[in-house]
């Protein structure tokens, strides 16, 4: 089932998203509190020794340091963001947007993480499709995002959205796939506006994030 429309999958910036990306960036996207707030919830719903997909990844994972995984598997733009990354047993440089389908054998991850990075997916109904392929009976799915973006490289139905309709949005992109449990939401909002958040003015990051489970 297709979600956006041609025009909502567009970039202010049509370059190649690998030009990008091409250099790294050590740096983290959200700030200390949005950080603790997602690996307190990775803490909750991960388990131990099972195999995760830190999807759209870079030079941190931000999970729990005490719990211990069987495998962790990265992906991402920038390779030396991923080497940077201890957390990864394994990564790949992948552009999602040219090439949905992942390199990965179907029911083989427990878990799938997609932090801080959704907003950049065009097509989305067909990495969602990929990740429940690859996903084993009862694996859950995290979603996490604030309000922060790089504009120019957002799709526009994301530039163009309220944190409202982005969650909404979120779920429509699981809802898109047959298999799904019903889309969990967790929304902790910040007291700054939002316009002003986006130019780090002041006040915590707002916590956005989507769950489901494949059934």
């Amino acid at each position: 089932m297709q979600v956006l429309k041609p025009e909502q999958r567009t970039k202010l910036d049509p370059t190649e998203d690998s030009e990008f990306y091409s250099y790294p960036r050590f740096v983290t996207h959200v700030d200390e509190g949005f950080i603790e707030q997602l690996t307190q919830l990775y803490q909750e719903r991960l388990k131990p020794c099972t195999r995760i997909l830190d999807l759209m990844s870079s030079w941190v994972s931000h999970l729990p340091t005490e719990m211990e995984f069987t495998h962790v598997e990265g992906h991402g733009l920038n390779e030396e963001e991923l080497v940077k990354n201890l957390r990864l047993n394994h990564y790949f440089v992948q552009n999602l947007n040219k090439n949905p389908q992942l390199p990965l054998q179907e029911q083989d991850f427990d878990a799938v993480l997609i932090a801080v990075s959704v907003q950049y997916l065009q097509y989305p109904e067909a990495v969602f499709a990929e990740i429940y392929r690859i996903l084993k009976p009862r694996g859950i799915v995290i979603v996490s995002f604030s309000n922060r973006m790089f504009y120019q490289k957002a799709i526009a139905a994301w530039r163009d959205g309220t944190a409202s309709s982005r969650l909404q949005l979120v779920k429509s992109y699981f809802q898109s796939v047959a298999g799904f449990s019903q889309p969990e939401v967790i929304a902790r909002q910040s007291s700054v506006p939002s316009f002003l958040q986006m130019l780090g003015i002041g006040g915590a990051d707002p916590f956005y994030c989507v769950l489901a489970t494949k059934l």
